[in-house]
């Protein structure tokens, strides 16, 4: 296992290139990587328990589309986010381990990556997400999807999973277990997350390139 970098200054679990390199490998073999209990300890049960402390009042609904063509639309999706932006201990670790997934993936597969966005996300008992893709051809600056799970004891039975379409017949299914990590091409695989008999936590995440322009600056929230 090859060590790569701190965490930060008090947390002495660190990120292995061991997954970093099964991840690339994955990616450029596949277009998606599925790898369980994936995160340093520390970090996982720093996020969860940043998770239970933080008032509900912060989760607003989740809409669809940006900037102007921004809407809710219950009929597509009814999970409610709160956005990482690193004002907390958790996040700012979870924002430095994702930059160093960036650093290497860009070093490995030269895929341009520029900048990380990510948000919590709650499902409640019933929520759902209908089968969608995070990114068009040529229309979207997203390259590369992340989803990390937050549900200690989850059970088949409770439903929730992430069905993740790889062919035009087949797709896998993903249970949200504590730990798992999820990664695929943002414009390759469309996805949806069927409806949980509890509640469902999860971090969302998305790598982008660069979209700016002279007239506007890249990426917009």
């Amino acid at each position: 296992m090859t060590e790569l970098l701190c965490l930060n200054k008090t947390d002495s679990n660190l990120v292995n290139e061991d997954l970093f390199e099964i991840i690339a490998s994955n990616i450029s073999t596949k277009g998606y990587s599925i790898n369980f209990n994936a995160l340093p300890v520390g970090l996982s049960e720093s996020l969860w328990m940043h998770l239970q402390q933080m008032n509900s009042a912060k989760f607003v609904s989740a809409g669809i589309g940006r900037e102007s063509g921004h809407q809710l639309n219950q009929f597509i999706r009814s999970d409610e986010i709160c956005w990482i932006n690193g004002d907390s201990e958790a996040g700012s670790a979870w924002l430095e381990w994702t930059k160093a997934l960036q650093i290497f993936l860009n070093r490995r597969l030269f895929l341009g990556l520029f900048s990380f966005e990510s948000h919590f996300a709650h499902y409640a008992p019933g929520a759902f997400y209908k089968k969608h893709l995070d990114a068009f051809k040529g229309e979207s600056n997203r390259r590369l999807s992340l989803v990390f799970y937050l549900n200690p004891g989850w059970l088949p039975e409770d439903g929730g999973e992430l069905r993740l379409y790889t062919g035009q017949q087949n797709h896998t299914q993903v249970v949200p277990g504590y730990g798992t990590l999820v990664t695929f091409l943002s414009e390759d695989f469309p996805h949806e997350v069927l409806a949980a008999r509890r509640d469902r936590y999860s971090i969302a995440g998305w790598f982008r390139v660069n979209g700016s322009t002279p007239d506007k600056a890249d990426p917009p929230r």
